[in-house]
């Protein structure tokens, strides 16, 4: 199996997309983007203050915007925003040329990892947690039809998940050891 044109990684807040792309691009030999960093570099902006001033409408304009220029770069791995998948216009720009990872986590991992992150607007609430689960019953059903492969984080190193990964888009690599199991398959 030859490795994709690019990998787009999806999946909640939380779910390790930054942490995990970057280390997977330095593995594949690839660039890695995050199309939230790069609205930032591009507003002069931080999320927060996009959503202020814009509204989360004028921050889903400009994530569409991004994807659909993203969409034609080759040799990249692309963290998404976790709402990406909320608008059915991207997902033609998620899925263009790419083999789609939904690094797959729990809503308890997610208030773990999250609890201290004043960088995302959508938990500035007095009950991170529920909104972390109306959020994830709403993109789950998203992220699996999207995803070319599911990969489960909870409670692994983001070095493990790379190296399952990359087991998984090339399984003939002799440099990693096969595993089997929950993320064996999407439908696992």
């Amino acid at each position: 199996m030859s490795l994709p044109k690019r990998v787009v990684l999806v999946g909640p807040m939380g779910a390790g997309k930054s942490t995990i792309g970057r280390m997977l691009a330095r593995e594949l030999g690839y660039r890695f983007m995050d199309s939230d960093r790069i609205i930032e570099e591009r507003c002069g902006a931080d999320i927060p203050w996009i959503f202020d001033v814009e509204g989360e409408e004028g921050f889903r304009h400009r994530e569409t915007a991004i994807l659909s220029e993203l969409s034609g770069q080759s040799q990249t791995v692309l963290a998404t925003g976790g709402g990406a998948v909320m608008r059915e216009e991207n997902h033609a720009h998620l899925k263009r040329d790419a083999l789609v990872v939904y690094l797959k986590t729990s809503v308890e991992q997610q208030v773990e990892r999250t609890r201290k992150d004043r960088n995302r607007p959508l938990l500035q609430s007095d009950d991170p947690e529920a909104v972390l689960r109306r959020l994830f019953a709403l993109r789950d059903p998203l992220y699996t039809r999207l995803a070319d492969i599911v990969m489960f984080t909870d409670r692994k190193s983001p070095r493990l998940v790379v190296r399952q990964l990359v087991n998984r888009m090339d399984p003939k690599s002799p440099r990693q050891v096969r595993k089997v199991g929950k993320e064996g398959s999407k439908h696992a």
